[in-house]
């Protein structure tokens, strides 16, 4: 029996979860259970703040797109291929190309061999340049300042507070700020 590989299937946006349960409907009715392992809609952990309240929230780590653990068959590229809100497969042309375990371990799909890397949940937050936030954690705890930047990447706010009578730009945290 041939090995089995992730692949990732482009979907209509919205349709992710339909498209997982009918691959999945369609693998017991022809008995593909040995040919079709897993199909999987990544979801993350994302801390929100609105109106100063923080929720954990999960949210789909690449909307319209599912991943499918399967051995690459005529019959299984059809099923999946021909599953309603599929439009095709991730790779050139019409040949599927398979994920990598690299690609799988920051997902927390790994291989046994080496551990994935824990990451923490990002965080969204509800303000933007020109609004004013409250430090709530670490050296400028009970700080307020006007905001003058957000770098969604760092996970991070510039602010402008008041040091020795100057506005100074000061870095800190999505989770030590919150919205005044």
């Amino acid at each position: 029996m041939a090995e089995a590989n992730w692949y990732v299937i482009h979907t209509y946006s919205g349709y992710e979860n339909k498209v997982k349960a009918n691959i999945e409907k369609t693998v017991g009715n022809r008995h593909l259970e040995n040919e079709i392992l897993d199909v999987r809609v990544p979801l993350e952990d994302v801390q929100e703040t609105k109106n100063g309240v923080t929720k954990i929230v999960q949210r789909k780590m690449f909307p319209g797109y599912v991943l499918v653990n399967m051995v690459m068959t005529d019959e299984t590229w059809y099923v999946v291929r021909n599953t309603r809100g599929v439009t095709g497969f991730v790779g050139p042309g019409s040949k599927p190309v398979p994920l990598s375990p690299e690609e799988m371990w920051p997902l927390g799909i790994g291989d046994g061999k080496e551990a994935p890397v824990v990451q923490r949940p990002k965080i969204v937050v509800d303000f933007e340049v020109g609004d004013t936030v409250v430090v709530i954690a670490g050296a400028w705890e009970g700080t307020e300042g006007a905001v003058t930047g957000v770098n969604a990447q760092k996970q991070t706010v510039t602010i402008s507070v008041e040091l020795f009578g100057r506005a100074t730009p000061v870095e800190i945290s999505f989770a030590e700020v919150k919205k005044r």
